[in-house]
């Protein structure tokens, strides 16, 4: 049967850049992706590929930045004074804290830029604005 918004699924997958590297996969974790469909728990590009699809189908899919993690916003790179980090923390360009969002939420944070006195981060997702392909195998439905 065709999966449906509501069906709980599982699938190997591969992630693919444009330039062929590989940014993720089950295999990586071990196991398959389990998750339902429409839930809102992936991305939305996912979601959308997996409908219509059944059991032992198998499939690749280009994702634009809008169907993954988004486009790059400037306006979630930020630079604060260096005295607002805590002096216990290592400060290196590429090195990525949590931080939280007024309302306690952990956000991911990376160093991108620093000087004698600032240090700027990125809170933009490290996929935000890549095109994802992603080759999708059904293992269950």
């Amino acid at each position: 049967m065709a999966i449906k918004d509501g069906d709980t699924v599982k699938v190997e997958y591969t992630g693919t850049l444009e330039d062929g590297s590989v940014f993720d996969s089950s295999a990586a974790h071990g196991e398959p992706l389990e998750f339902t469909v429409g839930s809102g728990k992936i991305i939305k590009g996912f979601d959308n590929a997996v409908m219509g699809m059944e059991v032992g189908d198998e499939k690749t899919v280009t994702f634009s930045p809008e169907e993954a993690y988004g486009e790059r916003k400037i306006s979630l790179v930020d630079t604060v004074s260096r005295d607002l980090i805590q002096s216990d923390m290592e400060i290196e360009v590429g090195k990525t804290f949590l931080v939280q969002t007024p309302h306690g939420q952990p956000l991911p944070a990376k160093i991108v830029d620093l000087t004698e006195d600032e240090v700027t981060f990125d809170l933009n997702h490290p996929l935000a604005g890549k095109a994802l392909t992603f080759n999708i195998k059904v293992i269950e439905a």
